[in-house]
């Protein structure tokens, strides 16, 4: 099970409390654990990736293993130990202002 930690706006889209889990089938990247939180939680469709380009939309920032992977590929592997479940997938909300 891959855990994701969603930020409290993306909480409350898709009507759920704490982390999530997920079965995640073949390789564990970017895209295969927002590819499963999208198919089991589809009001989150275009929330998280433009729903064209599949682009991480702006002020969302990804981390796993204290790592910010925003930047990673998104075919990248991920860390063993998220792909084991002892650490989470997060999805972070930027913070902008002025």
């Amino acid at each position: 099970m891959i855990r994701v930690i969603l930020p409290p706006h993306l909480r409350t889209l898709a009507h759920v409390q704490g982390d999530v889990e997920l079965e995640v089938e073949g390789p564990v990247t970017q895209r295969s654990v927002l590819d499963a939180l999208e198919t089991r939680y589809p009001m989150l469709r275009g929330t998280i990736r433009d729903h064209a380009t599949q682009q991480r939309r702006p002020f969302l920032r990804f981390f796993a293993c204290e790592q910010d992977l925003t930047h990673e590929s998104p075919d990248a592997p991920l860390p063993d130990a998220v792909t084991s479940g002892k650490e989470p997938f997060i999805v972070l909300g930027a913070i902008a202002g002025g």
